[in-house]
Parts: structure tokens; C-alpha cells; sequence
């Protein structure tokens, strides 16, 4: 059975696999291979997992200031209702890490969402905020990040990790997400399907679309000249191909939504440089 899962995890994340089903739907099969061999509470116990890790071994730094937290997760509400209509179940959690150098954000499984204080200070509204948070709401709705996880570091270690029975994966993986490491390896397939979702869900949040697509070319300019700049660049390459292929969905899909939050966030950034 790990042959099988091997054989179709590689296949789906190296390639993006989908195949169309009678209907004309899309079938992700890396998604499916994920359902298959991680029900929705171990993931949400790995996600608990990792939490534990991030705080203890990587002594992570959540902010302080309720106000900057509470508007972080007001931003997030709406998206993750829209987000919560491809898959029930999942109890998010929205956590603000106090590191204004590192502009990052990342998911887990459970529908843990992290996000830097970096990523506010950078992001020039909000709409680039909600894209963000739409984007990695995705990887947990379409099962990315479980996916990864255990092409990477093999089911039996994954599953582990979340019965508390494997410490050491745990313990790799939040090393990966909040160190130096590369985070998850997500397929170019998954990126796109997370680039789409996110579009919908901060859309559907009454937010412009285009946000992402312009913390993406505002990412790419700055390449190279500030190295915490580059963190979720890093695992989430701004290609022109994406960013065209990005605005295109929108135009095809129709998504509108005219809120970009500039008067919102300018305060919330205030607060932070203090």
C-alpha cells in the first residue's frame, strides 16, 4: 500500500496530474490519494503538532496586540467562509507571528494559518492581504499541504506525527515551515489550483481579486534586495506566466470585488512600526 501511495503521490505532485471525470470535472488525484490515507482529524491533530513545535522548539513569537490580531482574523472571516463551501469540517485558526522582518505566511493541516507581521507591513492594502489568505486557505481545502507532507516525509512518519507517536517528523517539519528551511514543496499544479481558490474566496469576500496578483509583481521587483523580503517568494515563485494565467481566471471566471482596505490597514501598520 506505501508503493501505491508513493506511485500516485510522486505522479500528482510532480505533475499537477488531473484527470476528467464523466462530467467534465477535474479529479486531483494527490487529493484524493490525501483523503484516502488522512482523515480531517488527523490532520487537525498534526496541525496541533506542529503548533506545539513551532512554539516550543522554534519559540515563535505570536503578537501581543489584540487589535492587531483581532483585524488579521476579521480580514480571514469572511474568506474562509467562502473557503469552508469546498470543505466543511475544518476548524480554522488564525495565529499573527511578531516577526516584522520575515514576510511569510503558511498553512497546515487543521486549517492552522500563520501569518507575519512582515506580510502586513509589506502588503499595501488589504485586498493583497486577503489574497494571501485566500491563497493558503486553499492548500488546506484542496489538501496541498497534507499532500506534500507526506510525499515528503512518508505517510507512516506523517500519520505519526499526528497521534503524538513521532516527535522527530513533528518536530522537521515546523523546522521547515518557521526556519530556514524551504517549507512545503507544493507542484506547480497545486500552486495554480491555490492561486484559483484564493481568487474565488477573496472575491466572494467582497475583496479585489487582483490583490494577489499585485503582492506577486510587488514580490518580484524587490527580488533579491531584501533577503526576509523573499521568504514566501521563496515557495511561491512570481512568474509572469502565473501572474498572467491568474489575472486571465479572473476574467474568465468573472470575479469582481472592489474593497482593497488601504484605510484599514494603514492604522494596523502604524501600530506595528511602534
Amino acid at each position: 500500500m506505501k508503493r501505491i501511495l508513493s506511485v500516485v503521490m510522486t505522479l500528482s505532485l510532480a505533475m499537477g496530474l488531473t484527470t476528467g471525470c464523466a462530467k467534465g470535472q477535474k479529479l486531483n488525484v494527490g487529493r484524493t490519494a490525501a483523503a484516502l490515507f488522512i482523515s480531517d482529524e488527523q490532520e487537525a491533530q498534526l496541525g496541533l503538532q506542529v503548533k506545539k513545535e513551532l512554539e516550543e522548539k522554534e519559540k515563535i513569537k505570536y503578537v501581543e496586540d489584540p487589535a492587531v490580531v483581532e483585524y488579521v482574523r476579521s480580514v480571514a472571516t469572511p474568506i474562509l467562509q467562502a473557503a469552508n463551501r469546498d470543505r466543511q469540517n475544518v476548524k480554522w485558526k488564525v495565529n499573527v507571528i511578531d516577526d516584522p522582518k520575515t514576510v511569510n505566511a503558511f498553512a497546515t493541516p487543521g486549517g492552522y494559518l500563520y501569518v507575519y507581521t512582515g506580510l502586513l507591513l509589506a502588503a499595501d492594502n488589504e485586498a493583497e492581504l486577503a489574497g494571501v489568505l485566500g491563497h493558503e486557505a486553499a492548500h488546506v481545502t484542496g489538501r496541498h499541504s497534507a499532500q506534500a507532507l507526506m510525499l515528503q516525509y512518508g505517510q507512516e512518519a506523517v500519520i505519526g506525527a499526528a497521534l503524538g507517536k513521532n516527535p522527530g517528523a513533528a518536530a522537521q517539519i515546523a523546522a521547515s515551515l518557521a526556519g530556514t528551511g524551504t517549507g512545503l514543496a507544493f507542484s506547480r499544479g497545486n500552486e495554480t489550483e491555490a492561486d484559483e481558490l484564493g481568487a474565488k474566496y477573496t472575491s466572494a469576500a467582497g475583496y479585489d481579486p487582483h490583490g494577489l496578483v499585485t503582492f506577486f509583481q510587488k514580490l518580484a521587483a524587490s527580488e533579491g534586495k531584501t533577503p526576509g523580503f523573499m521568504k514566501w517568494l521563496s515557495t511561491h515563485p512570481a512568474s509572469a506566466e502565473r501572474v498572467q494565467h491568474l489575472n486571465s481566471y479572473i476574467a474568465q471566471k468573472g470575479l469582481t470585488g472592489s474593497n482593497l482596505g488601504a484605510e484599514r490597514l494603514a492604522p494596523i501598520k502604524a501600530r506595528l512600526k511602534k
